[in-house]
């Protein structure tokens, strides 16, 4: 066989496209740009008055009600149930992430004596692929997936499409 002859690779069923990735890359870093810059702004404003930990906690609640339209209408399209189920589901997932805050913190603030936003950035870096993790495979799964379990992604052609004349 050579190449005119052989057939089509069939490519890796549990890969997410690059799309999807790029997608999730692009949910993710705004994800944390908004969550560090609203604890940020809140720390020097707040911090005297409310602790850090109280702090982490609000920008959190902030963060993901501004997000979780991003990852619903880009990252995951149509998958999961309902919005608000959605929604729900999505906070769930995040309050994985807010416990490794909540836990690694103090840790990284109190005995390492690293300061709140460099402690807070590092935690962040750790749990990214976590967060991507359970996102794919819990919060966004549902009736809309494809079989392989990647989700369905608008943002590149699927190749069925392209073949379709």
């Amino acid at each position: 066989m050579n190449a005119l002859t052989r057939p089509p690779a069939a490519p890796p069923a549990a890969r997410p496209r690059l799309g999807h990735r790029l997608a999730y890359l692009a949910g993710g870093g705004g994800t944390a740009v908004i969550y560090y810059g609203i604890l940020a702004a809140a720390l020097p404003a707040l911090g005297d008055r409310v602790p850090y930990l109280g702090l982490v906690v609000a920008s959190h609640l902030v963060t993901v009600i501004i997000v979780y339209p991003w990852y619903r209408l880009v990252v995951f399209p149509g998958t999961g149930d309902g919005w608000l189920a959605g929604y729900l589901r999505f906070y769930a997932a995040g309050l994985s992430i807010l416990t490794a805050s909540l836990v690694g913190l103090p840790i990284l603030v109190e005995l390492a004596g690293l300061t709140v936003l460099p402690a807070q950035a590092l935690i962040i870096a750790v749990t990214f692929l976590l967060s991507y993790a359970l996102h794919r495979t819990w919060t966004f799964r549902g009736r809309g997936s494809s079989r392989s379990g990647n989700p369905p992604h608008n943002l590149r052609p699927s190749r069925s499409a392209a073949k379709v004349r």
